[in-house]
């Protein structure tokens, strides 16, 4: 699996977290940055991620700011893309399960590492159960072409 991964200023030291476990899982990633804790701005950050997701180049995304939402909404507008914002396991589980998500959204601000590891591994390791959700996620794409 090859995971892009990426990080505004405010998510910089919990992305750094992320890749130390992605890297003893033996995970393979693309690091987008930021690679520090000065001031950015997220789409920067998201576009890239979200382009290598939906082009195929990559399998999923990981995307952190501070709050995970405004590097998810700059995420969410790349055709293709279902960025899930997860701060708990449960959100993690289904947003992989039932809706496909295939960017995971975190905050650093919101979290601590913790957690995050916990969710970053429930959400990579859970599959999308098609069925009925398959039907939904369809229709997301259908609203994709409006």
């Amino acid at each position: 699996m090859k995971i892009a991964i990426g990080c505004d200023h405010g998510g910089y030291q919990l992305k750094q977290e992320v890749i130390a476990y992605l890297e003893k899982k033996g995970y393979e990633y693309k690091d987008f940055g930021t690679h520090s804790t000065e001031s950015c701005d997220y789409p920067d950050i998201a576009e890239p991620v979200a382009q290598g997701v939906a082009q195929g180049e990559f399998d999923k995304g990981i995307l952190i700011c501070g709050t995970g939402i405004g590097i998810g909404i700059a995420a969410n507008k790349v055709k293709g893309i279902r960025a899930a914002l997860c701060h708990d396991a449960f959100s993690a589980h289904a947003s992989r399960e039932h809706n496909d998500a295939n960017i995971l959204t975190m905050g650093q601000r919101v979290i601590g590492p913790g957690l995050a590891l916990e969710i970053v591994d429930i959400w990579l390791h859970t599959e999308f159960e098609g069925g009925r959700h398959a039907k939904r996620v369809e229709k997301i794409h259908k609203i994709e072409e409006c």
